[in-house]
């Protein structure tokens, strides 16, 4: 059973410890911003915005400055033509350039209210990435893509890919507001209309290169086409790192079980004596290390952790590991966990960097948090395939059975393992896991 996420002021139970707080209830759009909350739009003028149209970001990067900024004057120029501010409201004329915020978000919180008229065609892009869908279900003309089972879904996800279409029909009629509520972490999203859950953390897909994850942060993005809409009490909230692991800790939370019990290594074996128990998580002592492993093996799995490097930091996840020998070798593989930044990994092999499986299939790179802070990971084992989730993003999707390249030509003889122990392969490096826990499949 899911739980339904609700965030309340300064009352975030850390990861550590199980998540215990009231089912979801719904948040309605208020306003004033509640505690924690930034106001995006003033209600008197367009500052904090400025106009863009339906422009790939990763194109955008590629202009000179001088191509960047004659083509922000053009589009500013366009969008001033049709945005106005009426009694506090955002209004567009279902015309011109959309507006986006000056500023880029990672993980947040967005409350808005949006009222629109028959025929319109709108959305709410997240990162600069399109979109939350906002449109009216009643338009024949479009039920050949689907507007009559409401506004709320990630309508350029693709098709049959979970979150595209929303979970209930939850438009309110035309002439009243509707609330919306949407949770972005990572690439993972919720959102909530008229307080009716109508996304449940599904992955939004990078509308601007399907073959990369959704980008790290991005702006927020109002679309407007078609006609008339009217936007208020847009308030924002970014998320503590806390927050953002909560959020991602939360569906299935309870098919899984814990393995690490906080307080010392009852369950592990292996190289007991090179890690320690500090604050509820489990060290490697610098210096020392080695290859620390559950007493249970796994076939197929779902392993959920977080973990905090420090500068240089270098571990691994050893999945379906022997006992003996080295997990990147003689395991199914070794998951890197590294400060994958640091200058002194410039110059890696690319299936060296953290998430990677370790000599075999290169992960995306850029979704670490900052050194210091707690990363929330997401670990997918079915047959040979190995699925990574890194703060919301899954970073490596790869079937090893498929893989016939390794670096250096080392083998791999561990690769087709069914079965196997689950733990942690360490370097000499301070690296700090907790709230470990397994589902088994």
């Amino acid at each position: 059973m899911k739980k339904r996420f609700a965030f309340a002021a300064g009352l975030v139970t850390a990861l550590s410890v199980p998540f215990v707080g009231s089912p979801f209830q719904s948040a309605t759009v208020s306003a004033e911003a509640p505690e924690g909350f930034v106001e995006l739009f003033n209600g008197s003028n367009l500052d904090g915005w400025h106009g863009r149209p339906h422009f790939s970001p990763i194109t955008f990067a590629e202009l000179t400055d001088e191509e960047r900024d004659a083509k922000k004057a053009e589009w500013q120029s366009d969008a001033e033509k049709h945005w106005s501010v009426e009694n506090g409201e955002l209004v567009n004329d279902g015309h011109g350039a959309y507006l986006v915020t000056d500023k880029d978000y990672r993980d947040f919180e967005l409350r808005l209210q949006y009222r629109t008229v028959p025929k319109a065609d709108s959305g709410i892009y997240l990162k600069g990435n399109p979109q939350v869908q906002i449109w009216d279900p009643t338009n024949e003309n479009q039920f050949q893509h689907g507007c009559e089972k409401g506004s709320g879904g990630l309508w350029n996800n693709s098709a049959g890919a979970p979150g595209k279409d929303p979970l209930v029909k939850a438009d309110k009629p035309f002439g009243e507001w509707n609330d919306v509520r949407i949770i972005q972490v990572g690439a993972e999203t919720s959102v909530w209309l008229n307080g009716q859950l109508v996304v449940d953390h599904a992955t939004m897909e990078n509308y601007w290169n399907r073959e990369t994850p959704l980008f790290v942060d991005g702006p927020i993005e109002l679309q407007t086409h078609g006609g008339e809409i009217r936007w208020r009490n847009i308030q924002l909230h970014e998320l503590s790192t806390a927050e953002a692991n909560e959020y991602l800790s939360e569906p299935n939370a309870d098919q899984f079980t814990s393995v690490f019990n906080g307080t010392d290594l009852t369950g592990w074996v292996g190289a007991t004596d090179g890690y320690e128990v500090v604050d509820g998580a489990v060290r490697c002592k610098k210096g020392s290390g080695g290859n620390l492993l559950t007493e249970k093996e796994y076939g197929n799995f779902i392993a959920r952790l977080e973990f905090r490097l420090p500068p240089g930091g270098n571990n691994g996840l050893a999945i379906r590991s022997p006992l003996k020998g080295n997990p990147a070798y003689d395991a199914m593989c070794e998951l890197q966990v590294l400060d994958s930044p640091h200058p002194m990994y410039a110059n890696l092999d690319q299936r060296q960097y953290h998430g990677s499986a370790y000599g075999m299939a290169a992960a995306a790179r850029g979704y670490l948090r900052p050194v210091g802070e707690w990363n929330f990971q997401e670990v997918t084992v079915d047959g040979s395939k190995i699925k990574v989730e890194l703060n919301g993003t899954v970073i490596l999707d790869t079937d090893l059975s498929e893989v016939s390249e390794y670096m250096a030509d080392s083998a791999h003889p561990g690769k087709d393992n069914a079965t196997g122990h689950f733990g942690f392969a360490g370097h000499g490096d301070a690296v700090e896991f907790r709230a470990v826990s397994i589902q088994e499949l």
